[in-house]
């Protein structure tokens, strides 16, 4: 059965590979990016794919015009069975070399952007007790890492204000669903349009993934909604790392997250920037990394990673405990004279 769905940073990356699945679903897309060239080629794509595109470009920004597309949507399409919220911009930096502007545009896009879609979306699935808003996360929710610490800040807030919205939501009784898919490293354009105050050229951290491998874990979101998804082997081990040895990680990631995200290349000399305007003819879905993403990725639910780490953690206790015991009650070699 189709549903209609909306995806905001459809233009590229992770948001334009969901809507191209979406549409060998034959699903009614509404794409929802700041560029028109961008989302024309998506919207291209979906309808090549069997489904049938809505074009909004839109600055998630700015909150009256996610509200305006959201009732353009329903009006072509009917009601909102899901949301996406895929939007994003960054800037690979150190602290130091960052403005507050630069900060609060990334925040703006990256956190309040993803913010405006659920409010837009909860206001209408409210009403109708149905439906379902995904959020696109990162590993990043979890832990900072050096050089993405407007992103990492952003990701962090987003995971914060999920949790509230999912309270809230079970204390209403509500049927309507939220998930957030946390993601590994995507082979995306992101690499290449944002703006960058770094030496070299910015790169994923390996492993990387394709974004269409992410995709699979998020349309499979769409159809069984969980609160939260790890998707790539890294992700668990980032959050509970970062959970159970945060000193041990910010020693690790001193001594190697700087030179993992810089190829040893020089940035052209003329670089595209997206963070205020749209990079023209970069709207695709996939990097430059090809060849070193996987088109495969893991992914399961939050819980069970979480279960398990706990599992192996009260198994370890019990054993060191149970050794102790038996050390200390064992009979002691009397001394003879």
């Amino acid at each position: 059965m189709s549903r209609t769905v909306v995806i905001t940073g459809a233009s590229a990356g992770v948001g334009r590979a969901v809507a191209v699945a979406c549409g060998r679903r034959g699903d009614r897309v509404a794409l929802i990016a700041r560029s028109r060239p961008g989302l024309d080629g998506a919207a291209a794509e979906v309808t090549a794919a069997g489904g049938e595109a809505l074009v909004l470009p839109c600055d998630v920004a700015d909150a009256d015009a996610v509200e305006r597309a959201a009732n353009r949507v329903e009006a072509a399409f009917g009601s909102i069975d899901v949301w996406v919220n895929a939007a994003m911009v960054t800037v690979f930096s150190p602290v130091e070399r960052l403005t507050a502007a630069e900060l609060r545009r990334v925040t703006d896009v990256t956190y309040l952007g993803n913010v405006h879609g659920t409010l837009a979306a909860l206001a209408r699935m409210r009403r109708r007790d149905r439906g379902t808003i995904i959020q696109v996360g990162s590993a990043l929710a979890y832990r900072g890492i050096p050089l993405q610490a407007p992103y990492c800040g952003a990701k962090h807030a987003l995971r914060g204000f999920q949790d509230s919205v999912q309270a809230e939501l079970r204390q209403e009784g509500s049927r309507v669903r939220l998930c957030m898919v946390q993601i590994p490293a995507v082979n995306t354009p992101q690499f290449d349009w944002a703006r960058s105050h770094v030496d070299g050229r910015p790169r994923p951290v390996a492993p990387a993934y394709q974004p269409e491998a992410v995709a699979a874990h998020i349309l499979a979101a769409m159809d069984r909604p969980r609160r939260e998804v790890w998707v790539g082997a890294m992700t668990p081990l980032v959050a509970i790392g970062s959970f159970l040895a945060p000193a041990f990680a910010d020693w690790y990631l001193a001594r190697t997250a700087v030179s993992d995200q810089t190829a040893d290349e020089p940035p052209p000399p003329v670089r595209p920037d997206n963070l205020y305007t749209p990079a023209a003819g970069l709207h695709r879905t996939r990097g430059r990394f090809d060849a070193e993403s996987a088109g495969r990725v893991v992914g399961a639910d939050a819980g069970l990673w979480r279960w398990g780490a706990f599992a192996l953690l009260a198994g370890t206790v019990t054993a060191a405990t149970a050794g102790l015991v038996a050390r200390r009650s064992a009979p002691r070699p009397r001394l003879t004279s």
